[in-house]
């Protein structure tokens, strides 16, 4: 029974010191082990930014006016007598849109003819008078003074009839416009008085009777945001798309710019002009106006993945000829869906991180690939993540010489090899 305890306490002892042996490991061994590590890399996938090819398209609210348009008021205060043209009637110059009654202004003219009548007689015996008064002073029957006297009434008697004349030609003017006439061809686009209905003279009557619009060509305004006004200039072409016709476009040229940014909205106004034969584009539509802008020299573009946000704002990765990793500041422009619009902070010549890991900061080392490569690599993770490449050959040979020896350090490395000695292992095995 003794025998048999001192043999279980030798088996028990011996098993530690095996077990020992094989899961312990000497300070010199790992201190080496420390020492033959490689710095933490990353394996990623980089790109280039690519200049903005494709040429920008910009679209924009605008109102379609009329050519010409004129608010027609009466000038003589009246009743209407008859309208002859109603809404949407085409007309020419000089057409008549209504006629005015003005009874008033009748006995006004007829009374002023009549005063021109009067001093005509006036004018007449004045210079009957004069003529012979100065007779009478060659005969030197009257004074100077007298015959002077009777020569200025008659030139006063001349004046007086051109002011009558003035007088009646005046109303005779205002009496032409008791018939409301088109000032230009055009369609009629308003009509607000009926028949019976009492005007006043202009300006004291602010509504317009009629407005007149000549739609033979249209005039498109549009506000263009500060930052693309420099890239509008006359002569440039645009679509013009309206809701009534989805199926068509209207082609349009930008006539005139107001050459000034308005300080409410900073944008620029651009005045466009498109012709109107059919009659399709009617004054006061809403239109999208779509500008084909030439591309931005200056913008590059890059994957939506690349982009990096952290408190300092919109950066990305760009990996130097020395493969370490350098974060950069950039101005991000337009949201393109898998690509964006970068401003400023990048050339063509960096290299850009595809993907970077949330974790990635300045200073990393890395290995580019490309994404063929990507796919066929072996895959193995460290403590950052999953990683792309293989492991390093100096590090297989250490790891084999510690299984030869008996040593199980594998945990000790920055990251599990997938493959070792044709099996699989993990990180905790």
């Amino acid at each position: 029974m003794a025998g048999s305890c001192t043999w279980l306490a030798l088996g028990i002892l011996s098993s530690v010191s095996i077990f020992g042996s094989v899961v312990g490991c000497p300070a010199s061994e790992m201190k080496l082990a420390d020492s033959r590590r490689l710095p933490v890399t990353w394996t990623l996938d980089v790109v280039s930014p690519q200049p903005d090819t494709a040429n920008q398209e910009l679209v924009l609210p605008g109102e379609v006016r009329a050519w010409y348009t004129a608010p027609i008021h009466s000038r003589v205060a009246g009743y209407v007598k008859m309208w002859f043209k109603d809404i949407g009637a085409r007309v020419n110059t000089g057409d008549v849109l209504a006629e005015v009654e003005t009874p008033e202004l009748d006995q006004q003219l007829e009374r002023a003819k009549h005063e021109l009548t009067k001093d005509e007689a006036v004018e007449a015996l004045a210079e009957l008078t004069a003529k012979r008064w100065a007779a009478l002073r060659k005969l030197k029957a009257v004074s100077f003074e007298d015959a002077d006297e009777k020569m200025g009434a008659y030139k006063v008697a001349l004046a007086k009839i051109v002011v009558a004349k003035a007088k009646v030609g005046r109303l005779e003017a205002f009496r032409s416009f008791k018939k409301i006439r088109a000032p230009f061809n055009g369609i009629v686009t308003q009509r607000k008085i009926d028949v019976g209905a009492f005007v006043h003279a202009a300006p004291f009557h602010p509504t317009a009777l009629f407005e007149v619009a000549d739609i033979h060509e249209m005039r498109i305004y549009v506000d263009v945001p500060q930052p693309f006004a420099a890239q509008i200039h006359p002569g440039m072409t645009a679509a013009l798309e309206l809701i009534q016709y989805p199926d068509r476009a209207f082609n349009a040229v930008v006539a005139t710019t107001s050459q000034s940014i308005a300080k409410h909205s900073r944008t620029l106004l651009v005045q466009l002009q498109c012709k109107n034969e059919d009659g399709l584009l009617l004054p006061g539509s809403y239109v999208e106006v779509r500008f084909d802008l030439p591309p931005n020299e200056n913008i590059l573009l890059v994957p939506t993945s690349a982009l990096v946000f952290r408190d300092a704002g919109s950066e990305v990765a760009v990996v130097g000829n020395d493969m370490r990793v350098t974060l950069k500041r950039i101005r991000i422009g337009r949201d393109l869906g898998t690509s964006m619009e970068i401003v400023s902070g990048l050339s063509v010549t960096d290299r850009v991180v595809r993907d970077p890991p949330d974790s990635i900061k300045d200073g990393d080392i890395v290995r580019t690939i490309g994404p063929a490569v990507a796919c066929n690599a072996h895959r193995f993770r460290n403590s950052r993540g999953w990683l792309y490449g293989k492991p390093h050959r100096s590090r297989l040979k250490l790891v084999r010489s510690r299984l030869r020896r008996g040593h199980v350090i594998v945990s000790r490395f920055e990251f599990p090899l997938r493959t070792l000695c044709g099996r699989s292992i993990s990180r905790r095995q």
